[in-house]
């Protein structure tokens, strides 16, 4: 026989220091495999950030990831295709906890056009260490962050014609492959 799935337990230490220090911001918080993630509207998120790192019972001090989610064609509806993380850990506390920022496109993402919807705030004056996780981002997906001290391409060309972790983004690509001259081991 199978037991019932449980709920998860939301006991994360963390989550009722901030639900203290903002009372006016509706957090979302999510379970998955013993990862704690906290959504967070995209207006909030720096401050959010900010007292996570420099809040003693909280000690966040290193940002270990920055990466994205495209969930155009997820099963499940979620409050925005985008979804923003940034994986945090407390070595004071040794702990983990994930911040979340979802955001919806305005326009047509299939091509290279840089969306106005797609930007969130920098946190790299905060971590130092997510300049070029940053930068991955942006490249990978077209989310833009503002403040940034270097937001440029950091894995392809400046003029890549698109974004290629989006789910709209062709699987063979729009001809990057046959741009270039086709070398063999007899040209050197």
């Amino acid at each position: 026989m199978s037991s019932p799935a449980l709920p998860p337990k939301l006991d994360h230490p963390t989550l009722p220091v901030l639900k203290a220090a903002f009372p006016n911001v509706k957090f979302l918080v999510t379970e998955y495999r013993g990862q704690t993630t906290v959504i967070v509207p995209k207006e909030r998120v720096k401050e959010v950030a900010r007292f996570l790192r420099d809040e003693p019972q909280c000690a966040y001090n290193f940002l270990s990831d920055v990466t994205a989610v495209d969930y155009l064609g997820y099963p499940v509806k979620q409050p925005g295709r985008f979804g923003v993380l940034w994986l945090l850990l407390s070595h004071k506390h040794d702990r983990r906890l994930h911040l979340k920022v979802y955001l919806d496109p305005s326009m047509d993402t299939s091509g290279a056009a840089e969306d106005p919807a797609l930007v969130v705030e920098s946190l790299t004056d905060i971590w130092p260490g997510g300049e070029w996780l940053e930068r991955e981002v942006y490249d990978m997906f077209g989310i833009r962050f503002r403040g940034h001290p270097d937001l440029r391409r950091i894995l392809l060309w400046k003029d890549y014609p698109g974004f290629p972790l989006r789910k709209d983004y062709p699987l063979r690509g729009r001809g990057e492959r046959e741009m270039h001259k086709k070398l063999g081991r007899e040209s050197r």
